[in-house]
């Protein structure tokens, strides 16, 4: 057994050797602990895609390692942001077994998806151009402008690297259920095979859908040029179960050249989201370009607002302009009408780094 290399979604017990960028460790409903050298700790083996942090592969064996994610992912670094530290090191000591003596994988461990009855409720997906453009947020922001309209909002993550704090904030934000592919049996969906992925989406929106929710807010992580989510965004399964997407931005030439990517996939993009709402120049400059509208959190927290994306109803909605009806000025020199500004008020952070 100790001879057999490990696999994403292996227990495993590690002695923590060195403290490095990661000092907590991720708990159940968003809790977190310091580390400490010497601490005992189970995590689960897995791949990381993260450009701001770590890129990881599951090691080969049961040698030193990194712990690659807060959310307690265990890995082998393969390259690093400039900004990171050193990884957390970790020596496992060996694989978590049952009482006959198989490894436990979180595979074991899925939450069973119960066929659904009725029909999929209306779905909107948030996704954005990279990690931290703020799409956790976006999709706390709906789950509350839903909620407070009246509706059943289920929400689930599809994609990512576990980590509790996204589920956690869903919950919070008043999603009458949450479901991620942790949930599934997956620390990571990075490398993961295109029909296992597929499989999240599906049970995800069938779990939702068979506990009554009548709305439905979906995150995918990471950025539209990351392998899965260019892959998956592709598959009839998405284009069939998502109603309406939501595009999180860090800045406005992303922005507009992930809706022109959205547009030429013939996915509907209906808004635009994300830090960029942080400035109203930005936001000029991204609905100019997008032709779309964007909002801030402040604005897809309103249940009207929140209430036409869900219907798809956002184009040409006499969205607010400035009170005394001024209109914008763009570099060039050329006025831009500002008719699809919404919400100036109230910058948009970043998600926290896992």
């Amino acid at each position: 057994m100790e001879d057999e290399p490990p696999r994403a979604g292996d227990l495993v017990l590690c002695r923590v050797t060195q403290i490095g960028q990661h000092r907590f460790l991720g708990q159940v409903h968003g809790k977190r602990n310091r580390l400490f050298v010497g601490d005992k700790v189970v995590v689960a083996y897995g791949a990381r895609y993260a450009p701001d942090q770590f890129e990881a592969e599951v090691p080969g064996d049961l040698g030193s390692c990194d712990l690659v994610a807060g959310g307690g992912i265990a890995g082998r670094v393969v390259s690093s942001h400039s900004r990171m530290k050193t990884p957390t090191q970790l020596e496992p000591l060996g694989l978590v077994t049952d009482e006959h003596g198989d490894v436990i994988n979180l595979a074991r461990l899925a939450r069973p998806v119960v066929p659904a009855l009725a029909p999929r409720p209306r779905t909107i997906a948030v996704l954005g151009t990279s990690m931290n453009s703020g799409k956790t947020t976006v999709a706390a922001a709906l789950i509350r402008g839903l909620g407070l309209a009246g509706r059943r909002v289920g929400a689930a993550k599809v994609t990512g690297t576990g980590a509790p704090g996204d589920p956690t904030l869903m919950a919070d934000a008043g999603a009458s259920r949450v479901i991620d592919f942790t949930d599934l049996g997956f620390p990571t969906t990075y490398q993961l095979p295109m029909p296992q992925v597929v499989r999240i989406l599906r049970g995800a929106i069938t779990d939702l859908t068979s506990h009554q929710a009548d709305a439905i807010v979906l995150e995918i992580a990471d950025g539209l040029l990351q392998q899965e989510t260019a892959a998956l965004m592709r598959t009839p399964e998405f284009r069939t179960g998502v109603d309406v997407i939501v595009f999180a931005a860090a800045e406005s030439v992303s922005a507009v050249a992930g809706v022109r990517l959205l547009r030429e996939a013939g996915l509907p993009v209906m808004a635009l989201s994300g830090v960029l709402t942080s400035s109203p120049l930005a936001m000029a400059e991204a609905v100019a370009g997008a032709d779309i509208p964007a909002y801030g959190s402040a604005a897809l927290s309103d249940p009207a607002v929140a209430e036409r994306l869900l219907a798809g109803a956002v184009a040409g909605d006499g969205n607010a302009r400035p009170e005394d009806g001024s209109r914008l000025t763009d570099h060039s020199g050329l006025p831009q009408e500002c008719s699809r500004l919404t919400d100036y008020s109230g910058p948009l952070t970043a998600e926290t780094v896992a």
